[in-house]
């Protein structure tokens, strides 16, 4: 969905929302539920790889205002677009876990080669399709979305809408979803019904997210781990450069990535790149890049370093002596490493960190899956009207398009809020 670039308050955006049903459907919504998207810290590409995430859920949402039906059809109304899909839940069909399988693991996550919907309908869609194949009684419901999430910047827009779509249909159905549950199926959609292969990072960030925190997620146990996180109290923020240059994980190299890192932990005799200990790259890199190819070392290069890096940033959080130049060096670290390691990176983000840097900001880096999308950077408020301008003007010098940008707050996760 295409969404406004301005934000405002939870109320607001549940007043957009019932608004725009009663005027969409005709009646009044049961309720509003709203999910964030997210800004990843640091820790990129590692979520799929059973690695460390340090994410924190931001104050751009997706808003569902929903209302149960009598009969078992799904409607589906996206604001920003003007478009409705409607498709009888009975439609939804295809191999899924039973009832009782709801919490284990599921073994193949394998698109479906024939969805019901396509583009941005397979989101919400997939999400009724996923939580129908677990056991939960989904009704026939309507659902107005509306979202203030940049689709395409690397914020996670798609997550926010399956877990605010996952929380909606539960609330109109009358079952309860647990967080876990919550952004377990959303990732089921994502990857299964919407063929996007991507870690749990976006839909785990989106769900359970709190104010004034970063996540430090385990990917591999689950584990959520919040750590405070106020650059308020250093007079600082974390500020988004939106390139405008658009991605999409469905058409990129990202696949690609992630089947590389699959080889390469096959190769090395290990469940996950995650678990490949620091001190054994050396030996590791020099295997892979034997045994496979150089850019499939350096994938694996990228994933352990960047692994490290999270335990790092999160190890100077909790110092009693903190202090913001050293996050921002992870940072560059991490951006070095996703562009000439990981190669994620694009013309344009390399431009908006390395410009930031010289500005003043304490530290950037490219957030997200890449190819385009944000970047973030650490800046003293003292410092911001120089790091935009600079980036701006490098921008126009170069014949971008104008970057946008916003604070990064750190705010709660999805939940029910009319």
């Amino acid at each position: 969905m295409a969404v406004s670039r301005q934000t405002g308050s939870a109320a607001d955006g549940a007043q957009s929302a019932s608004t725009g049903f009663r005027e969409t459907f005709g009646a009044e919504p049961a309720g509003v539920w709203t999910a964030p998207g997210r800004v990843n810290v640091i820790g990129e590409h590692t979520d799929y790889n059973d690695g460390f995430v340090l994410p924190m859920a931001i104050d751009r949402a997706c808003y569902a205002a929903a209302a149960p039906r009598a009969d078992r059809i799904l409607r589906v109304h996206a604001a920003q677009l003007g478009e409705t899909v409607e498709i009888p839940l009975d439609a939804l069909v295809g191999p899924g876990s039973a009832a009782d399988d709801r919490d284990a693991a599921d073994p193949d996550m394998s698109p479906l080669a024939d969805p019901a919907v396509t583009g941005w309908a397979a989101y919400p869609v997939g999400v009724a399709w996923v939580l129908q194949q677990a056991g939960f009684p989904v009704s026939g419901a309507d659902l107005y979305l509306t979202s203030t999430v940049p689709v395409g910047a690397g914020l996670s827009s798609s997550a926010a809408l399956e877990c605010a779509t996952g929380l909606a249909l539960a609330g109109v159905s009358g079952f309860d979803l647990t967080t876990a549950e919550l952004a377990h199926h959303a990732q089921r959609a994502e990857n299964i019904y919407a063929g996007v292969p991507c870690g749990p990072l976006d839909q785990m960030s989106s769900a359970f997210g709190q104010d004034g925190a970063v996540l430090f997620i385990d990917t591999r146990t689950g584990e959520v781990r919040p750590q405070p996180f106020d650059l308020a109290a250093e007079d600082a923020l974390l500020l988004v450069i939106d390139t405008r240059v658009s991605h999409a994980h469905g058409e990129n190299g990202y696949a690609d990535r992630r089947a590389a890192c699959e080889r390469a932990a096959e190769f090395l005799g290990v469940p996950a790149l995650r678990d490949i200990a620091l001190a054994d790259l050396p030996e590791a890199f020099a295997k892979v890049a034997v045994g496979l190819d150089e850019p499939t070392a350096r994938r694996v290069r990228h994933v352990v370093t960047e692994n490290a890096r999270v335990q790092q940033f999160v190890a100077i959080l909790n110092h009693e002596h903190f202090s913001l130049p050293p996050l921002g060096h992870r940072m560059m670290q991490s951006h070095a490493s996703l562009r000439d390691d990981y190669e994620v990176s694009a013309p344009e983000l390399d431009l908006a960190v390395a410009t930031a840097v010289v500005a003043g900001a304490h530290g950037a880096r490219m957030t997200g899956g890449g190819f385009g999308g944000s970047a973030i950077a650490l800046v003293d408020r003292g410092q911001l009207d120089a790091v935009q301008d600079a980036v701006r003007a490098a921008f126009a010098e170069q014949g971008y398009a104008e970057p946008q940008f916003f604070p990064a707050v750190a705010s709660a996760g999805a939940r029910r809020i009319v």
